[in-house]
């Protein structure tokens, strides 16, 4: 499978400064100053997240890849995917929930269901089923999952200190042809509804009961064209 859904969006900037009393007992804390962040609720044309993407069986650093918004409809987003070092781009088209529909090797029918249910609060769940066709390999499967908001919290990276939701997504596919052969994926996502992105994605899938894959991409940058 391609990347197995890949596949994080700005805040706001604020000064604290305490001022000293006159005659204080004892010094105030220090002042603390956070990033102001730009809101991106709305993504337009030009916006762009980069990621480091890790292996986590091995700790290694696989690839260093920016998506970048190219086209936006009222029911469509269109992405351009740019690894550092490495020529061409490939591209994936999302709905206006950030899931997937077309990642460029599978067609997701409506969608993977990796994306988010606004509003979120932190319980709320959903669930999804899929069909995917990947026809170059000549591969059908039926997707089924569920997904839970289990926290808000702040999350750090590269990138800045973010106020995110963490989503936990399961997920299982079966061969169409063959429902003997299956595979479970688990994918937990840290969004920032400042930002419309995540800041962070972990990803594990495995098949007869064993791992087959663990992987992060976590966010280093991101920005207005």
């Amino acid at each position: 499978m391609l990347r197995r859904c890949l596949l994080a969006t700005i805040g706001l900037l604020a000064s604290a400064s305490i001022l000293n009393a006159q005659t204080p007992p004892s010094p105030p804390p220090a002042a603390t100053e956070q990033p102001v962040r730009e809101s991106m609720e709305e993504p337009q044309v030009g916006d762009h997240w980069t990621y480091e993407v890790r292996d986590e069986i091995t700790g290694d650093l696989k690839s260093t890849v920016t998506h970048t918004v190219t086209d936006v409809s009222a029911t469509e987003i269109g992405i351009r995917l740019e690894i550092l070092g490495k020529p061409g781009f490939g591209y994936q088209t999302y709905d206006r929930s950030w899931d997937i529909i077309n990642n460029g090797a599978w067609r997701f029918t409506p969608n993977d269901g990796s994306g988010v249910r606004m509003p979120l609060a932190v319980g709320k769940s959903w669930s999804f089923k899929s069909s995917d066709s990947n026809s170059t390999a000549g591969v059908s499967l039926k997707r089924t999952g569920t997904s839970k908001v289990t926290a808000k919290e702040n999350i750090t990276t590269r990138a800045g200190t973010f106020e995110a939701y963490k989503i936990e997504t399961s997920i299982e596919m079966r061969n169409t042809n063959d429902p003997t052969k299956k595979s479970q994926a688990e994918l937990q996502v840290w969004y920032v509804p400042e930002i419309n992105h995540w800041v962070k994605r972990t990803y594990v899938s495995r098949s007869y009961g064993r791992v087959r894959e663990r992987s992060a991409l976590e966010m280093i940058e991101y920005g207005r064209r």
